[in-house]
């Protein structure tokens, strides 16, 4: 019997058309020979569809016709199965639109990635892959992720949270003592968002509070930092959990800069990585990562490729990570240092490309996913979630009316 995997992708995210790349590539990877394949998409007002239809990147150039196609549903806890509930309820026929045994969330950014969607399936008790609720969150909040590297023992750089009512409280003034403290050239990040929304470098104080303005309008808190010099980006990603890591080779991302924008990122049109071949059926007409010209693997001395691979498998478990991650990287080319910039708990493409490259197929990968998630659902109904006390036979106000 085939594993009923629901691939949630979409949300209320400005990283939303990104997901849905990554989507279709994961449904055009996963083995039809072992999975029933269950589409969930969620609109940017978080309203849930599915549709066999729905896991075909052609459709997503029309998306209102995608929608009236498609069925809208309610995902709910029905006994001890997960269910994707008809919405309207139909007057006659079975409600349940699918069943699913496990879900495979291909989200990125706020209200989806940041634990917000694997709460849910914890509520709805579905096993799923990827991290936890609390690694998630973790993973989405910059300056969190930074301090818990930085308990763990992780390199990280110098930085600085500042929260928006800070901010304008005195706006040239807070920008001027983080430009001084941070040594006079700063990148700004809005605190919780990912793929590069809202990045950008100060050379100066005037510019570094335009910039923070800038990150405020995505984010209720922005993280600066001190710039890198001679930077190269090294990106590595790590797959397991907290019993066991291994990482992939090392990639560096090209022709970007001083940091890789958005349009860097998913709308360069460059070549991907050497030697990554795109999944059969795939999305063509948006690789997501890939498409970043890239080169894997990234030229480095095997000493400082083996240190960037520690570092990386470092940071996936100093936030209890699970499933796959992309570790981000900073190297100085001069000084050597490297330095743990972020962790991505669900990496754009899922990293595929990266696993390619040191011998893992995107199929095999999707595979160690929904294993990963089904251990991770074993190893929780093994522990006690109640504790039985009468406690209510005997229970009163213990006030007077």
């Amino acid at each position: 019997m085939k594993i009923r995997v629901g691939v949630f992708f979409g949300g209320k995210t400005v990283e939303h058309e990104v997901s849905v790349i990554s989507a279709m590539q994961a449904i055009a990877a996963l083995d039809r020979s072992k999975y029933e394949i269950i589409p969930v998409y969620i609109t940017k007002d978080n309203a849930f569809f599915t549709g066999g239809h729905l896991g075909d990147i052609a459709v997503w150039r029309d998306v209102p016709d995608a929608l009236r196609r498609a069925q809208q549903v309610l995902p709910a806890r029905d006994g001890a199965r997960c269910v994707l509930l008809r919405w309207p309820a139909p007057r006659f026929g079975s409600r349940a639109a699918a069943e699913l045994d496990v879900a495979l969330p291909v989200v990125h950014g706020t209200g989806v990635e940041d634990g917000a969607l694997q709460g849910f399936l914890e509520y709805l008790g579905v096993p799923y892959a990827g991290c936890g609720v609390a690694a998630s969150a973790a993973g989405m909040d910059k300056w969190m992720m930074k301090c818990l590297f930085r308990a763990a023992g992780v390199p990280v750089a110098e930085g600085q949270r500042i929260a928006a009512p800070q901010f304008y409280a005195a706006p040239a003034s807070v920008a001027h003592e983080a430009f001084e403290s941070l040594g006079g050239d700063v990148i700004v990040k809005p605190v919780n968002l990912g793929s590069s929304v809202g990045v950008g470098r100060a050379r100066t104080a005037g510019e570094l509070e335009r910039k923070i303005a800038d990150a405020l309008l995505y984010s209720p808190a922005v993280l600066c930092e001190r710039t890198v010099q001679n930077l190269r980006e090294i990106n590595c990603a790590v797959l397991g959990d907290r019993d066991g890591v291994r990482t992939s080779v090392c990639e560096e991302p090209l022709g970007a800069g001083d940091f890789l924008s958005y349009a860097d990122k998913y709308q360069s049109g460059g070549k991907g990585a050497k030697g990554a071949k795109q999944p059969a059926g795939g999305a063509k007409s948006g690789a997501g990562m890939q498409s970043l010209s890239r080169r894997v693997p990234a030229e480095l001395p095997e000493a400082l490729a083996a240190r960037a691979r520690e570092l990386a498998a470092q940071a996936f478990l100093a936030i209890d990570a699970s499933g796959c991650s992309r570790v981000d990287l900073m190297l100085d080319d001069k000084t050597g240092e490297l330095l743990v910039n972020e962790i991505n708990t669900i990496p754009g493409s899922l990293a595929f490309y990266l696993w390619e490259a040191s011998g893992l197929s995107f199929s095999a990968l999707l595979d160690e996913l929904v294993a990963l998630a089904l251990k991770r659902s074993r190893e929780q109904s093994s522990l006690t979630s109640s504790f039985d006390t009468n406690l209510l036979a005997t229970a009163g106000l213990g006030t007077k009316k």
